[in-house]
């Protein structure tokens, strides 16, 4: 039986994306790690190599674990993932590989929330363009121009109405908004009003997208459900990229009908779909209706600190033989990984 964190057999940990050097230091204290020094994610080949004798990795978005990969990786013990949305984990496949999976649950909330608000007014103010007019040199003071609209008075609609739709909510109480709806399977709020899909849309003069990736939301923003918006609508997405047709959006944008999209989250991120693109469509980079960030949601530097010294918290439960606090799973044979 292979024993977790024995003087003679230090625990190897995969650190697939660069921490902290006080995260660093503490996951040095209890074994052996392996770090990608680059912000460019290992090819697949070379993480299957570091994960052979492997007993912890820590995981970012730019990882995909499913059971292929676990196949390579007979010690691992935990996949502790410094993020929220895990769906390009495969859970299930790493619960039967007797392989603990770990998520960094709220962290990340008011960070997302507060860029997505901050998106919707940048989209509706027209930001992007005012300042590609003053930097052009041209301005020479007020003009009648770029008028836009605001989130006062406004009826709104948020997608998806876990931890970061509450969040998002919870920041729009205070813009005056007229009404503020709801979409979502489950009733999670008693207070809001929850709409069906196509009423929301055809109601709201804003929408906010914050609903995870699940086979059921994929494409929720297709074609068929953006030609129920009512026009001239905003569109924020702070979600995932694939739960907004891509290039169904641009269509709708370039017909008008939209009058903006804004994302921090793109298709091309979401590992787990076969067929993701492989980048963000031109169409939406070129368009003067977009307003597009890198991923920035959690993009705060005490909170990444926080994120990755939580998924540290896991790992270090894990090798010494505890279960991990923020578990999203229960694996099969764990007394066996943990050496108990």
């Amino acid at each position: 039986m292979h024993l977790l964190n024995t003087p003679d057999a230090p625990p190897k940990i995969v650190v697939t994306h660069p921490v902290h050097e006080a995260v660093h230091h503490r996951l040095q204290a209890i074994g052996h790690v392996v770090m990608n020094s680059q912000m460019e994610p290992w090819p697949r080949a070379q993480l299957q190599q570091h994960l052979a004798d492997a007993d912890a990795m820590m995981g970012f978005m730019t990882d995909h674990v499913d059971a292929a990969l676990l196949r390579t990786a007979p010690r691992l013990a935990i996949v502790a993932c410094a993020l929220k949305g895990f769906d390009n984990y495969d859970v299930a496949a790493c619960t039967e590989a007797g392989v603990w999976v770990s998520i960094v649950p709220d962290l990340l909330t008011e960070p997302t929330a507060e860029l997505a608000i901050g998106l919707a007014i940048g989209l509706a103010r027209h930001v992007r363009a005012g300042d590609a007019l003053v930097r052009e040199g041209s301005f020479k003071g007020w003009r009648p121009q770029l008028y836009g609209s605001g989130l006062a008075g406004a009826e709104v609609a948020v997608l998806g109405l876990g931890a970061v739709g509450q969040a998002i909510i919870a920041r729009l109480q205070g813009f005056g908004c007229a009404r503020i709806h709801g979409i979502d399977p489950q009733p999670r709020l008693p207070a809001l009003q929850q709409l069906p899909l196509e009423a929301a849309l055809a109601r709201a003069d804003h929408v906010f997208v914050a609903a995870p990736l699940t086979p059921q939301s994929q494409h929720l923003l297709n074609a068929q459900t953006l030609a129920h918006s009512k026009p001239g609508q905003f569109i924020v997405n702070v979600g995932r990229g694939a739960v907004v047709d891509e290039e169904a959006m641009a269509d709708a944008l370039d017909s008008g009908r939209i009058a903006g999209y804004a994302a921090d989250v793109f298709a091309c991120e979401d590992w787990a779909l076969p067929d993701r693109p492989p980048s963000v469509p031109d169409r939406l980079c070129s368009s003067p209706r977009t307003l597009l960030t890198p991923h920035l949601g959690s993009a705060v530097a005490s909170v990444r600190l926080a994120i990755e010294h939580r998924a540290a918290d896991n790992i270090i439960a894990v090798l010494q033989g505890q279960a991990p606090g923020d578990a999203i799973n229960r694996p099969r044979g764990r007394e066996t990984k943990l050496g108990v």
